[in-house]
Formats: C-alpha cells, sequence, structure tokens
C-alpha cells in the first residue's frame, strides 16, 4: 500500500467509529488550542512589553542621591546627601551623553475654578523635552529664557487639560499651583506610563526654577531630587556609566577608597530583566499547554490500544493476504497521526477565535503567528508518533493464525 492508500484507510476508520474519534481527538484540541494560544499570549507579552520599554527610551539614565556613602553620612551625621543643577550642568558636558537635565518635583494641588486635583509637579528644564522624547500637540514647551526668568508657566497632558477645561482651549489660560498662578503654554502628545510610574498625559511641567521659587522647598539652593541623562545614539552606555561615575566622584570629592554617593539606574538593564522575565512566563505558558498536550496524548495511546483489540480479526486478514508487519505499524501510526493533525487543526481554529475574541475587547493585543502554528503542528505530530508507536507495533507483532482464530 503507498502512503495515499494508508491515509484514506486512516479515514475511513476514523469516521467508522465517529463518537470514539472525537473524544479522542477531544484531548489534542484542548491541547493545540492550550500551546498555541498561551504561546501567543506569552508572545504578546514580550512585544508589549517591548513597546512600553521603547517608549521610555532604554538609552536612559536616571542619577540620584543614594549608594553606601550616602548611608553612612546619614548614619554619622543625619546629613543628607544631594544632587545639584550644577551636577546636572557638569554631565551635560559630557561627550557619551547626549543630554542631562535635573528634576524638582512633589505633588500639589491644582485647581481651576471649582475644579481641584493633586497631582505630580515635575520642575524641569527645556532640555527635558528632548531626553524625554515629550511632544507638544498644542503650544509650545518654555524656553531657557522662562527657565532664567523664573516664569510662572506650565505645560500640561492631554486628561489634565480635558479636565480642567473640558472642550475649551487651555493654552493662554491659568492653573492654580498651591494657589500660585502659573499660564498654560502648552499641552503634551500622547499618554502611557512613565518611567516613574505616571501617565504621561497626566504630567504637569513647570520651569525648575518655578518650581524652585514657588513649589519644592529643598534644604539649599540648587539641590534637586534626581537628574535624567541620555546616552548619545549608538554609543555604549557603559562608558556613559563610567563617565557619569568619575565626574560626580570628582565633583563631590569622593575619595578612591571611599563609596559613592550616589545611585545610577540603567533602563537597559530594567529592559533586559523585563524581557527575562516575560521569555521565562511565555516559557511556562507554553509548558501548561503542552502538559495538557500530553495528556491527550495519552488518551489516543489508550482508544489505540482498544483499536488493536477490536480490530485482531481485520489484521489477521490483512497479514494472511499479503500485508506486511511493517504495513500494519504504518496503518495503524499513520491512524494516530491522522487524528492528532486533525485535532490540531481544530485546536488552532479554536485559538484563532479566542485571540480574536481578546482582542476585540481592547484590554491586551494577541495575535497568532506562524511560528506558533507551525510548532502547534509539530508538535501534535511528535504526540501523534510518540503515543501511537507502542500501539501500532503491538499490531505490527501479531502472528495471522493467532488473528484469525480471534473471537
Amino acid at each position: 500500500m503507498n502512503l495515499l492508500q494508508i491515509v484514506i484507510e486512516a479515514f475511513r476508520s476514523m469516521l467508522a467509529n465517529r463518537l470514539r474519534t472525537l473524544l479522542t481527538m477531544l484531548g489534542i484540541i484542548i491541547g493545540i488550542t492550550s500551546v498555541v494560544l498561551l504561546l501567543a499570549v506569552g508572545d504578546s507579552m514580550k512585544r508589549f512589553i517591548g513597546k512600553e520599554l521603547e517608549q521610555l527610551g532604554t538609552n536612559m539614565l536616571f542619577i540620584s542621591p543614594g549608594g553606601d556613602r550616602a548611608q553612612q553620612q546619614r548614619m554619622r551625621s543625619g546629613a543628607q546627601p544631594a544632587m545639584t543643577v550644577r551636577d546636572a550642568e557638569a554631565l551635560n558636558q559630557l561627550p557619551s551623553l547626549s543630554g542631562a537635565a535635573p528634576v524638582l518635583q512633589g505633588g500639589f494641588n491644582l485647581a481651576v475654578g471649582n475644579e481641584n486635583a493633586s497631582k505630580t509637579v515635575h520642575g524641569v528644564t527645556p532640555s527635558m523635552f528632548k531626553i524625554r522624547g515629550w511632544k507638544i500637540d498644542q503650544g509650545s514647551a518654555f524656553s531657557e529664557a522662562d527657565v532664567r526668568a523664573a516664569a510662572r508657566m506650565v505645560v500640561i497632558g492631554r486628561k489634565i487639560a480635558d479636565q480642567f477645561f473640558y472642550k475649551q482651549d487651555p493654552l493662554g489660560k491659568y492653573i492654580r499651583i498651591e494657589n500660585v498662578s502659573f499660564q498654560v503654554v502648552g499641552v503634551l502628545y500622547g499618554e502611557g506610563k512613565q518611567v516613574d510610574g505616571g501617565d504621561l498625559s497626566e504630567y504637569v511641567i513647570v520651569p525648575i526654577t518655578a518650581a524652585s521659587a514657588n513649589l519644592v522647598r529643598m534644604q539649599f539652593p540648587g539641590n534637586v531630587h534626581y537628574v535624567v541623562a541620555q546616552g548619545k545614539s549608538g554609543g555604549n552606555l557603559q562608558d556613559a556609566i563610567l563617565d557619569i561615575s568619575e565626574t560626580l566622584r570628582d565633583r563631590h570629592h569622593i575619595k578612591i577608597d571611599q563609596p559613592d554617593d550616589f545611585r545610577i539606574d540603567n533602563l537597559a538593564s530594567f529592559a533586559e530583566t523585563a524581557q527575562k522575565i516575560s521569555a521565562g512566563i511565555a516559557a511556562l505558558l507554553a509548558l501548561i499547554g503542552a502538559i495538557s498536550l500530553v495528556v491527550g496524548g495519552i488518551g489516543i495511546m489508550n482508544i489505540m490500544l482498544v483499536s488493536v483489540t477490536e480490530r485482531t480479526r481485520e489484521i489477521g486478514i490483512r497479514m494472511a493476504i499479503g500485508a506486511k508487519p511493517r504495513d500494519v505499524l504504518l496503518q495503524f501510526l499513520t491512524e494516530a497521526v491522522v487524528i492528532c493533525l486533525v485535532g490540531g487543526i481544530f485546536g488552532i481554529l479554536l485559538a484563532s477565535l479566542a485571540a480574536a475574541g481578546i482582542t476585540a475587547s481592547g484590554k491586551f493585543d494577541v495575535a497568532i503567528t506562524l511560528q506558533a502554528v507551525v510548532v502547534a503542528c509539530g508538535f501534535s505530530s511528535l504526540v501523534g508518533v510518540f503515543f501511537g508507536f507502542y500501539p501500532a507495533r503491538r499490531a505490527s507483532k501479531l502472528l495471522p493464525v493467532d488473528c484469525l482464530r480471534y473471537e
């Protein structure tokens, strides 16, 4: 018998026992659906994390007071280590950085008329807009001249504009921040979580000097909460970190044998850790799906063993008219593989429908990839071969005389 005839015979055998075939196939369908859907969810999760980190910028560095020496200073004298505007200016001159900008921030009450809310206010310099990739949807950002004049200007996110001004044009209007009036000069474009946990559409940004003079009270003039730096595009971020460390140690007069009084947080390392975590979760999800597929494979082995017993006389007749043991082996093995492949196709269709339903909900974008389909089909074929081999081999070892005597 050629392969085509064997496949046709496999389908005839399946159709002769429709209910049993369907119930056997159900385990494979559930297993393949689980594998494909969980692989798609894991892949979509990795893409989502990658997209979010890309928006934040993986060449970003956040420098803040801290470190072992800072802890020693606090223990000895209670003094809090500081990061200053001058530090940011010095870092801004480093050739390995495309820019560095200081930040003052704090939670304050915002009010327009009877509408009020508590929001985080960021005091920054104009260079921060370029470093963080902030774009202006309406109006403009404040300038260096505005920073030097400590102008009470504010750039707000879209949700802030909608909340306080509804459908009105916010440009030129005033927001009271802790009862100090700030004129709205711009509205930020976009939304989404930022590295500090805030939403871009809810940002409130003022000149750092205006924040220092009217809102944020620091222990000493010129102190800031942290500095944001950006590595040169295409440059080595580790070189930039070394340059920052050397510059700040020199400025803070830290001796060689003393630890740093600052901390440098690297978003690239966060991205790498997040990708490893998402890859681990994706592998775990795929393993869960594979376990359900193995359970389905055990069901196939069980049913194929029953089928061999039921078809003992048929096997004897086939051998009596010239079928060789390898033909019998191939026949039963093909039936197992066909059951798995057909179940795999239905499983892929169900997974695609489930993915479309999840995507349509708008909460999470799940797409079935070609890789997931290929893996599922390959795995279902392997399950058919692995769990179908023993029953098929058992059938091929039967003696024609014993088969024909079987009742």
